[in-house]
C-alpha cells in the first residue's frame, strides 16, 4: 500500500468516525463555534477584546494574531485551494443534514482551522493564557470541519500546518528584519 492510499484510509475512516460518533448536543455546540469562526468574526472579536482589555500585551498578541490569520488566509484560501481543487468528502459517508451546508470549493487545505490555528499560535508568545483560551475554540472548529464533513482529517491537518507556518512567519519576520535590513532591501 503507498503513502497516498494509506493517507486516504485515514482519511476515510476519520471522516466516517467523526461524522457518525460525536453525540448530538456535541454537533450542535461545534457548528455553533463554526458559525462563530465563519468569515473569521470569532478571532477579529478575539482580537478586540485582547486589544480593549490587554494593554500593551494584548495589542502586540492581537496584532500577530491577525496578521497570522491574514497570512493563513491568503495561503489556504488564496493559493492552495485554487491548485487543490480536491473535491469534498461523498455525502455518503456523512449520516446527518449538516452535508448538505457545506462550500462548493475545494476540500483542501481548511481554511477555518489555517486561520483558527494561525490566530491562536501567534497569540500565545505574547499572552499565553489567551493563546490557552483561544485553542479551546480552535480545537473545536478543526473537529467541527470533519464532523459536518466538509473536510478530510488531512485538509484539517494541512490548515493546521499552514497556521502554524503563518505564525511562525509573523512572529520571526520582524527579527529578521532587524538583523538583516540590507539584505532584507535587497529583495524587495
Amino acid at each position: 500500500m503507498t503513502l497516498l492510499s494509506k493517507v486516504r484510509e485515514v482519511d476515510r475512516e476519520g471522516t466516517t468516525r467523526a461524522a457518525s460518533r460525536i453525540p448530538p448536543g456535541a454537533g450542535r455546540v461545534l457548528s455553533a463555534v463554526e458559525e462563530m469562526a465563519e468569515g473569521t468574526k470569532l478571532w477579529c472579536g478575539a482580537a478586540a477584546v485582547m486589544m480593549w482589555r490587554g494593554g500593551w500585551r494584548g495589542r502586540k498578541a492581537a496584532a500577530a494574531g491577525l496578521a497570522a490569520l491574514a497570512v493563513a488566509q491568503v495561503v489556504s484560501n488564496g493559493l492552495c485551494k485554487q491548485l487543490a481543487d480536491r473535491p469534498r468528502p461523498p455525502k455518503e459517508w456523512i449520516p446527518h443534514d449538516e452535508v448538505d451546508d457545506r462550500p462548493e470549493s475545494s476540500s483542501f487545505p481548511s481554511g477555518h482551522t489555517a486561520a483558527a490555528v494561525a490566530f491562536t499560535a501567534a497569540v500565545v508568545p505574547s499572552w499565553p493564557l489567551a493563546g490557552a483560551a483561544c485553542a479551546v475554540p480552535a480545537v473545536m472548529t478543526a473537529v467541527e470541519r470533519v464532523q459536518s464533513g466538509a473536510h478530510y482529517p488531512s485538509d484539517v491537518a494541512a490548515g493546521a500546518a499552514i497556521g502554524l507556518a503563518s505564525a511562525w512567519l509573523v512572529r520571526r519576520v520582524p527579527v529578521l528584519c532587524r538583523r538583516h535590513p540590507v539584505r532584507l532591501a535587497r529583495l524587495l
